[in-house]
């Protein structure tokens, strides 16, 4: 390692110190929170803030400013600390305030990049693995927009990872995935305190960690993280490794400078009123003042903020330029980092009307193939399941180490990894999509939740959604997920019946500010629904009786549309009169206005749902007095046709269904 002069001075010292003081009369006057690593990791993000990130807090969402993620979530009130002192909108009283109602000091950092805050992390795992993402849009934007002479995208990300961030396996698979790709444009600052809630870190975790990173492909160095001078020439070793994600392990002292120093206790409980006096005293800092900020403490910052600004000023300038050179480049830069979609490109939806049979996963494929050369900034992947999923378009180009500019991901076998990375791609302005099979949505779950946390445009693209895979049996068979995902705040979920539906549900995506799940078939489906269907009203009248009104409305989802459709006629036989609702999403339908609603689902007529899932929740759509044709049960191993009849979805069970609602 490059060993440099220091040129910390006592100024440098009473930053981080700071830092930590405020961070730890936050977390007592809230009574609650993580004062142990504000007060291990001070040292570390000081240098990091003052020497080396380029940030603008003037301007917090400058496109070309380096990222700052702190991963391990529990130590916000350090994030707040540092926002509240480089002049971010976080004030001393939210500070003051930290962990209550109405105050965005919220106990773990919840995305809100307008104050600094780049990603929502807390739950461990998730805000190294979604960095990773960062860092690969970074090299995405770099490939795509950079020209000789205007390097207008050239930023760095950098984390603070904690001992249980790196045991959490989602950020191995991520990891794995950043040294396959060479990002050398993460830097990982690794908090080795070698404690955690439960005691010593050798309770459970005796692997060498740098070695390990070294195995994906990083480069890996270790210093004491107490050290500035140490830390600093650490970071700038990092940075010269342009070909290689980096990752520095900095051994801290949990609660360093408390009475709980280096015990689990100092993780998760306030020091109380005498160990705050103490740790105060032992920084020298005066132990009846709280909130205290020493008067060269905003001259430094002030300096650090100077850089960043001035570092802003010349990138505007070359910004300036670069439109006059590159006027098409620069317009497509602009509705990048708009989030908005081209004008028109709707018109590129394919009509699947008279097609043959198809599967859904089928016309989501030839969807993205028709979409993907309109939007630039539609960046899709799968979990290793490209051809099953059917999300790598023709002429794709396949993003790869030292080939960045591509528009398709090969994540393995990694499906948490893959929702995390995309967060970091959506947080990063890409438009991006994934595809696994239904039933292994639980091995993202985590990730899937932080994006609808978060609230940012993720599409998940979920293949072969029910009893119809068939022979690979129960375990390759989603029966409880349609109704998990619904249950997830913020996330919209759509089971598209046919082809024009499947059109209408990437529509309704990609129009959203948030995430998305599409739920798809393997099986072909016949084209039932127009072009101009009403998907987006998550559900609409699909088929009703010729006159009058309808004696028993059948709910259906996906591939249970076409039952229903068929059931109609043979109920008719029955002298029953039904009406056909396609209900693709609950969520959407929910979001209608109750004159809408009542159009659809009409009080008085029984309503029997069909769907190749849980009926757990149906109840609020059919009523008491109706019923469901569902699954509450795992499914079998045979062809699907066969096991769908073995189940019940065929049309003398719904006629059958149908019939005993109206007592015949």
């Amino acid at each position: 390692m490059t060993t440099l002069p220091s040129d910390y001075d006592k100024t440098d010292h009473l930053l981080a110190n700071t830092l930590r003081l405020l961070a730890v009369d936050a977390v007592q006057a809230a009574n609650s929170g993580h004062p142990g690593l504000p007060l291990g990791v001070a040292d570390l993000v000081s240098v990091l803030w003052t020497r080396f990130l380029k940030h603008d807090p003037s301007q917090p969402t400058w496109p070309d400013r380096d990222r700052f993620v702190l991963s391990a979530g529990h130590g916000s009130a350090l994030l707040y600390s540092l926002l509240h002192l480089f002049g971010y909108p976080i004030s001393l009283d939210e500070l003051k305030h930290f962990r209550q109602w109405g105050y965005v000091t919220a106990g773990h950092p919840e995305y809100d990049p307008e104050r600094g805050i780049e990603l929502t992390t807390g739950p461990l795992g998730q805000g190294v693995s979604s960095a990773v993402g960062m860092a690969l849009a970074e090299r995405w934007m770099a490939a795509r927009f950079n020209k000789p002479d205007f390097p207008v995208v050239d930023h760095i990300t950098y984390v603070v990872a904690s001992d249980g961030d790196l045991m959490e396996g989602v950020s191995s698979e991520a990891a794995s995935l950043a040294g396959h790709w060479g990002l050398g444009k993460l830097i990982v600052l690794y908090d080795d305190n070698h404690i955690s809630i439960d005691g010593s870190t050798d309770l459970s975790f005796s692997e060498d960690v740098l070695q390990r990173f070294s195995a994906y492909g990083w480069h890996v160095a270790r210093v004491n993280g107490h050290d500035m001078a140490a830390v600093d020439a650490a970071i700038r070793d990092a940075q010269t490794e342009t070909d290689r994600p980096s990752i520095i392990a900095c051994r801290t002292h949990i609660g360093y400078g408390s009475p709980m120093q280096d015990t689990a206790k100092v993780h998760g409980s306030p020091l109380g009123p005498d160990g705050v006096r103490a740790t105060k005293e032992f920084f020298g800092f005066p132990p009846d003042e709280d909130f205290y900020i020493p008067e060269e403490v905003p001259g430094r910052v002030a300096a650090a903020r100077l850089a960043g600004a001035e570092a802003h000023a010349a990138w505007e300038e070359m910004m300036a330029g670069y439109r006059q050179h590159y006027p098409d480049l620069a317009a497509e830069w602009d509705l990048l980092i708009s989030g908005e979609l081209p004008a028109g490109w709707e018109q590129h939806l394919p009509d699947f009307s008279g097609e043959k049979p198809l599967a859904t996963r089928a016309t989501s494929g030839k969807v993205i193939a028709a979409l993907m050369p309109e939007l630039p900034m539609l960046v899709g992947g799968s979990a290793d399941l490209s051809g099953s999923n059917k999300t790598n378009p023709p002429n794709e180009q396949d993003i790869e180490r030292g080939n960045y500019g591509g528009n398709y991901i090969h994540y393995g076998i990694r499906e948490h990894g893959m929702g995390a990375i995309m967060n970091g791609l959506a947080v990063h302005y890409i438009r991006p999509y994934g595809g696994t099979f239904l039933v292994f949505s639980d091995y993202m779950r985590g990730a899937i939740r932080v994006a609808a946390l978060m609230n940012v445009p993720v599409i998940y693209v979920f293949t072969h959604d029910s009893i119809g895979v068939g022979e690979d049996g129960p375990t390759h068979q989603p029966i409880e997920h349609l109704t998990s995902l619904r249950a997830v705040p913020n996330l919209v979920t759509i089971r598209p019946a046919d082809g024009n539906e499947t059109s209408q549900a990437w529509k309704v995506a990609l129009e959203r500010s948030g995430p998305t799940a599409l739920i798809l078939t393997r099986q072909g489906l016949p084209q039932a629904t127009p072009r101009e269907n009403q998907l987006a009203r998550g559900a609409y009248v699909l088929a009703d009786p010729l006159s009058g009104a309808p004696d028993v409305i059948l709910i259906a989802t996906g591939s249970e549309v076409a039952l229903a459709l068929d059931a109609v006629d043979a109920l008719l036989k029955k002298g029953v009169a039904a009406r056909v609702v396609s209900m693709p999403s609950w969520e959407l339908f929910d979001a209608q206005d109750a004159a809408y609603r009542a159009s659809v689902l009409p009080a008085g007529a029984p309503k029997l749902a069909i769907e190749a899932g849980s009926p757990l929740a149906w109840g609020r759509y059919v009523g008491a007095d109706g019923a469901v044709i569902g699954l509450d049960h795992y499914g079998a191993s045979a062809p699907g046709k066969v096991v769908f009849k073995e189940f019940g979805f065929t049309v003398e069970n719904v006629v059958a269904k149908a019939l005993s609602l109206l007592n015949k």
